[in-house]
């Protein structure tokens, strides 16, 4: 599979209205694969930039993972199938800041 660059999902596909849904987006530290779980050894989907911004749409424990903002077990979701490490998102919180999936 082709390294895809995965946004959120969103009823129309604008960023604007992944804005409403969710009221915030998060941006992306550094460089990262999605993943299709909430763990390393899930399936890669895809894969976002640093600077990308995110829309959480909730969060769950997983494998606990060290990046750029630190280390931490919690698991962003940003889609259907698509999880991505908290440690790779400057949401300014190292507890959760979405609904627990």
């Amino acid at each position: 599979m082709s390294d895809s660059v995965i946004t959120p999902e969103t009823a129309d596909g604008t960023e604007a209205e992944a804005e409403a849904l969710a009221g915030r987006t998060y941006v992306v530290a550094a460089d990262v694969n999605v993943r299709s779980g909430p763990g390393s050894s899930y399936r890669k989907v895809g894969r976002l930039s640093a600077g990308a911004r995110v829309t959480i749409q909730c969060q769950k424990p997983g494998e606990t993972v060290t990046g750029p903002t630190g280390t931490s077990k919690l698991w962003d979701r940003i889609g259907s199938g698509r999880y991505i490490s908290d440690t790779y998102v400057r949401t300014g919180s190292d507890g959760y800041v979405a609904p627990r999936c």
